[in-house]
């Protein structure tokens, strides 16, 4: 689901960055009310456990894969705003240092995963959860499945309306080449399906797991970073190598040289749209979680602890900054 670069027209990256910023200036504002500095590490801890479910990959008949985001998760343990912020940070952490999701997308990007995913996911667990008390978890798989569902649907969208809107004389698309016809079925179905099935067995494991070992995680009480918690960090850490055991690329992540061979058309598209070949380029440090010079499972592994580390360290500067304020437990009982 991370658009990556150029598959997006300048024009639509800016628009959709342009309608971010409100978005973000006011999940800053509700952070600095809600969230203390003492809690600040906390959030980073959420956010790295959106990075890291990220990193695992599943593959889906036809060659192509998919991730859980843990953005409705986010939501459920800290509020949407709050969610909104995390995985907004854990994006950019993505795009700037892993080459996952595209620099000049990045609006798009967290438009569609921090932005519609939590809120929507939010929403209908706090609707399922008043009606079913009894019933958080399964509130919290559902409210989960549909916010990546929605998440998926805008991400098909924006991709399936730039042939509609930008192509050459000739006719070709200047960026991504599928319209709405081909962009919506291929993104849902795997989403409907396998996809939206982990993201809602990712929010309800760690849930149940967090709600047994370090219920004041969830209650927002007391000492909430406990050796359980880093514990998951560092199981899901050792584990993310299994995520390279899905072939393929997730769907509409091609490369120019992949999306040329691609046969979504009938035939496989046979050219590069011009605004690809001759877009925005940025080298990551670390592209697509690989270290120069070490075996693949093991850069995988140092890609996680480095994203964790920076998405951790970045909430903790952050909450120097932030005074002692808060009426944070009486906001997150709302939660």
């Amino acid at each position: 689901m991370h658009i990556p670069e150029n598959y997006l027209s300048p024009s639509t990256c800016a628009v959709m960055g342009a309608v971010m910023l409100p978005v973000w200036f006011m999940a800053v504002q509700k952070v600095k009310k809600e969230i203390p500095k003492e809690k600040m590490p906390l959030l980073g801890i959420g956010a790295a456990f959106s990075f890291l479910g990220m990193m695992f990959n599943i593959p889906l008949p036809g060659g192509t894969t998919g991730h859980a985001v843990g953005a409705t998760l986010l939501a459920i343990m800290f509020g949407p705003w709050s969610a909104c912020l995390a995985v907004s940070v854990a994006l950019f952490v993505q795009a700037l240092f892993f080459g996952d999701g595209g620099i000049l997308a990045f609006g798009a990007n967290c438009f569609n995963m921090a932005f519609v995913m939590p809120f929507a996911g939010w929403g209908v667990y706090r609707f399922l959860k008043q009606m079913w008390p009894q019933h958080e978890l399964a509130a919290a798989g559902i409210g989960s499945y549909v916010g990546i569902n929605m998440a998926a649907f805008c991400a098909a969208v924006e991709f399936g309306i730039q042939p509609l809107l930008f192509v050459d004389a000739a006719g070709q698309a200047l960026y991504c080449p599928y319209p709405l016809a081909i962009s919506i079925p291929a993104m849902m179905v795997g989403h409907l399906t396998l996809f939206g099935l982990a993201e809602a067995v990712f929010t309800m494991a760690i849930i149940g797991y967090l709600q047994k070992t370090a219920p004041a995680v969830l209650e927002q009480t007391g000492e909430a970073a406990g050796k359980a918690v880093y514990g998951l960090l560092a199981l899901l850490i050792v584990g993310t190598p299994l995520g390279l055991l899905a072939a393929g690329t997730a769907w509409g992540e091609w490369d120019p040289e992949e999306l040329v061979k691609q046969d979504f058309l009938g035939t496989a598209l046979g050219y590069t749209p011009a605004g690809m070949e001759n877009g925005f380029s940025f080298e990551a440090l670390f592209p697509d979680y690989t270290i120069a010079g070490m075996p693949e499972g093991f850069g995988y592994i140092l890609s996680a602890i480095i994203g964790t580390a920076l998405l951790v360290v970045a909430f903790k500067v952050v909450g120097s900054f932030i005074g002692g304020h808060t009426n944070y437990d009486a906001t997150m009982q709302g939660h």
